[in-house]
């Protein structure tokens, strides 16, 4: 039967032991109590975090404080945003890469340089002082990701009221949502082939998706599809 050794010599009738068990006392107050800290909704304490903030630094340090994200503690800098933060256009990336979060600017690596490219053909530029021929860069994290693996839907939805008031500050007249993250958080989908170069209102203000230049990088044919929704922003500012 696998029994190989004996732990007492002879059986034990446990339920003759367990008739002549007499109950013991119970030890009044013989355990120290323990503290254990409630639960903490961080979507709710971002957007506790988000109240009264009036100001792009205000925000950034709102978001510097706020200690619910694991991602802060494995990342070198806060990333917040860069460019004018006055322009009409606001391009929202995914998550800082390894160039961003040495420097803390979104879109500094390869494919910021690329960015900042297709942007200057049709005459918009993150460092001009003019509304009309700038733009303005933030990210759906502010914190690079270990290994620059894809942000996780509770992260999106932890930092989501951040990103909401500083759309709100920024105040711009359209944004340009680059990859599948950034479509996630703005539009609540995925699927950047499908929708791509479509113009949609959302959170009060009209939202473009677009390729990000990182997959441009990677996939060079798909930048005709991107010079038509390139093209199709520079319409819509011109118009207005």
């Amino acid at each position: 039967m696998g029994v190989d050794e004996a732990v007492l010599d002879a059986p034990l009738d446990r339920y003759t032991l367990k008739s002549r068990a007499k109950p013991q006392p119970a030890l009044q107050n013989s355990a120290p109590k323990i503290y254990v800290e409630p639960a903490v909704d961080p979507v709710k304490a971002a957007r506790v975090a988000c109240e009264g903030i009036t100001s792009r630094e205000e925000l950034k340090n709102a978001m510097a404080a706020f200690k619910h994200c694991e991602l802060k503690h494995g990342a070198r800098n806060l990333v917040f945003s860069d460019g004018n933060p006055s322009a009409r256009v606001m391009i929202i990336g995914e998550a800082p890469g390894r160039e961003e979060d040495q420097q803390g600017k979104p879109f500094v690596g390869r494919a910021g340089q690329l960015l900042d490219r297709m942007f200057a053909s049709i005459g918009l530029r993150r460092s001009s002082e003019s509304p009309e021929h700038s733009f303005y860069l933030a990210n759906v994290l502010p914190w690079r990701p270990p290994q620059n693996r894809d942000p996780k839907p509770q992260e999106i939805a932890m930092l989501w009221p951040f990103l909401e008031k500083h759309i709100q500050l920024a105040s711009p007249h359209i944004i340009v949502a680059m990859g599948n993250i950034s479509c996630q958080a703005l539009l609540g989908e995925r699927g950047i082939t499908r929708l791509r170069g479509k113009i949609q209102n959302r959170h009060g203000v009209d939202i473009l998706p677009i390729f990000h230049p990182a997959f441009l990088l990677r996939n060079p044919i798909a930048k005709r599809e991107t010079w038509a929704d390139l093209l199709k922003l520079k319409a819509k500012l011109d118009a207005s």
